[in-house]
């Protein structure tokens, strides 16, 4: 596996985890593991700080990060947000620089962050 792969080529093998990783008190399986490798640490870091300080009390979270159409540039605008599962918007990130190469959905389930085909 590559040191960091910002396009998250190797995303497809995570189906499930063989352990967890613990960040600062969320579960997170292999692949949130892999992204957190692959330079997207800082988005999963910035989402589990505000599950923690707001929603660590809720069953199912999902947790997004989408990619602002700047196809001309070398560095994206991004917004990270968070929701209930159901497209209600608990939480909002903007973010005015990232390298990141993709869109990521996540899950946060019973205090578990994962990859949206790990659930």
């Amino acid at each position: 596996m590559p040191k960091e792969d910002l396009e998250l080529k190797s995303l497809s093998q995570f189906y499930g985890t063989n352990g967890y990783v613990n960040v600062l008190g969320i579960n997170c399986t292999d692949g949130i593991a892999y992204i957190m490798k692959s330079g997207y640490s800082w988005f999963v870091t910035d989402m589990v700080v505000m599950i923690n300080a707001k929603f660590k009390d809720e069953e199912f979270l999902s947790v997004k990060l989408k990619l602002d159409d700047n196809t001309n540039s070398t560095f994206n605008k991004a917004t990270g947000t968070i929701d209930d599962g159901n497209g209600k918007i608990l939480y909002t990130q903007k973010y005015e620089f990232t390298d990141a190469k993709r869109d990521l959905t996540l899950f946060c389930c019973d205090n578990v962050l994962m990859l949206s085909g790990e659930y």
